[in-house]
């Protein structure tokens, strides 16, 4: 499979198909096989792209001792410019979770650098809530979560981590389907622990963009067994753009797309339908 080599790192990425790019961004601890029931599905209108972002996957981690989403989203724009998409060619931008970070943060930078946009499960904050600042850095759970991964490991700091936030919000939240939590947990207990910690700290210490004066069509799609925190999130970025609208998928939680592809399939090809009468009219 292709690769992109930058300075500090090489980004593993797949591109099948023709006709508008269709970029998907995975979530944290994952890869870009998550979307593969999307690749299937999209791939014989779309031109189709995918990618293990820095620290996950076939991707990997490297030496820089700090991630951020903006370096994440950094890595997105020069793959995009690598394979000739944003000279007059907007692509649609579909992020999960972490993927939604880096599309809330490249829509920020490119206001009219996409077509449309979709964001699953997103938040604006991690964890979920709304915290000042000043009690962000005060409450960090960056040591405790530095001394989980030394003495337990990437799987189990992630099981963890689920069983906090099911403990918080009374739902699996996660996912539905058992199948599809426990490939999630494989995958995160594949990545190191240096590249999980770095990985996290992206997460806890992102700042999220104000999207009022986007004009670029954004749905935002969540499970009906979504974190309750997690989905008021994603109701206010949708409700805070002029196009934004939100669509619940049933049967599924934070992994929407897995949990239930072929509902999630369905409502985002309804809404690139309509954006694409919109683009092009």
């Amino acid at each position: 499979m292709p690769t992109l080599t930058l300075d500090d790192a090489t980004l593993w990425y797949e591109a099948t198909g023709e006709g508008r790019p269709l970029v998907f961004v995975h979530g944290a601890w994952s890869d870009a096989d998550a979307w593969r029931p999307q690749v299937e599905a999209f791939v014989d209108d779309y031109r189709v792209i995918t990618v293990d972002v820095r620290g996950h996957g076939r991707s990997g981690g490297t030496d820089r001792n700090r991630y951020s989403v903006g370096l994440f989203t950094d890595d997105l724009e020069r793959l995009l410019d690598h394979l000739g998409i944003g000279d007059g060619e907007r692509p649609i931008l579909c992020g999960l979770s972490l993927g939604g970070m880096i599309v809330q943060t490249y829509l920020d930078r490119h206001p009219d650098g996409a077509a449309a946009a979709i964001l699953a499960g997103p938040v604006r904050s991690m964890l979920p809530i709304d915290l000042p600042a000043w009690l962000k850095r005060t409450a960090s759970p960056l040591p405790a979560l530095t001394a989980s991964l030394t003495t337990m490991g990437s799987e189990a700091t992630f099981r963890s981590l689920l069983g906090s936030i099911r403990t918080a919000n009374g739902e699996p939240w996660l996912a539905a389907d058992p199948s599809v939590r426990s490939q999630a947990i494989s995958t995160a207990g594949e990545i190191s622990t240096s590249e999980f910690r770095k990985v996290f700290a992206a997460l806890y210490r992102f700042e999220a963009p104000d999207l009022s004066g986007l004009g670029t069509p954004l749905l935002v799609v969540y499970g009906d067994q979504e974190a309750p925190s997690v989905r008021r999130q994603g109701e206010s970025i949708a409700a805070a753009v002029e196009n934004g609208r939100t669509a619940g998928i049933p049967d599924a939680g934070h992994l929407v797309n897995l949990d239930n592809p072929e509902a999630f399939n369905a409502t985002c090809r309804e809404f690139l339908a309509e954006t694409n009468a919109i683009v092009e009219a």
